[in-house]
């Protein structure tokens, strides 16, 4: 799935694009980092509702391509600017963490375990 498919379904507002090819196939939905941390996700997105500058620092060191943003939370100059450092799709969504998991799924994309 790419970054705008991806986008389309959880009617999502991409606020970082690295442009670079990704095939999302998985998903990871926490709010919290430590559980994150368990995994090295090369082609997975983090469905989470926390919006601070942790969740980016954590997906780049899990290796995370995409990080979707939940229950329309404000995402701060900072957190987008470290995204664009790191090279993260960075996408906020009015969706609820369980929505977005849902139509995901719904659409392909499979758990992380």
């Amino acid at each position: 799935m790419t970054l705008q498919q991806l986008s389309n379904i959880v009617k999502g507002n991409i606020l970082h694009d690295p442009v670079k090819s990704v095939d999302y196939r998985y998903a990871f939905a926490s709010d919290l980092m430590s559980d994150v941390l368990r995994f090295h996700m090369d082609d997975a997105v983090l469905i989470t509702g926390l919006s601070t500058i942790q969740t980016v620092r954590t997906a780049e060191m899990s290796n995370l391509p995409c990080i979707v943003v939940a229950r329309g939370k404000q995402i701060s100059n900072e957190m987008i600017a470290l995204a664009s450092e790191n090279h993260i799709a960075l996408v906020s969504s009015p969706l609820t963490v369980f929505e977005i998991s849902g139509k995901l799924y719904m659409n392909g994309i499979k758990p992380v375990y």
